[in-house]
């Protein structure tokens, strides 16, 4: 190989890169919020009548099987998994660390 060759192909080893491209992203308009859109913060009043077992609050989780429930309800274990789907007409029980009810509400 000539020394021209060799010299030639260092050099080629410490040209700069090339600049990479960026690509030009346009500006998205902020869309306003749907009046009368439902969510997870819309909230319906009482439906399940949760004010009615209010006076379980306190009480052992056990007592609940003896309330008298007619309708769906949920207990809700101290720190448990709960599911997301929303039932205005079902009532959730909660416990707290000593199993004793703790909440009352809707869900």
């Amino acid at each position: 190989m000539s020394a021209a060759l060799v010299g030639g192909l260092a050099l080629t080893g410490c040209a700069p890169a090339p600049a990479p491209t960026v690509p030009v992203v346009e500006p998205v308009e902020a869309v306003p919020a749907v009046s009368g859109m439902s969510g997870l913060e819309e909230r319906k009043p009482d439906l399940c009548h949760a004010k009615d077992y209010s006076g379980a609050l306190g009480q052992p989780g056990s007592t609940i099987a003896g309330l008298g429930i007619t309708r769906t309800y949920r207990v809700v274990e101290f720190r448990g998994i709960e599911s997301q789907e929303y039932d205005p007409n079902r009532i959730v029980f909660r416990l707290d660390q000593a199993g004793n009810i703790q909440n009352v509400d809707c869900g």
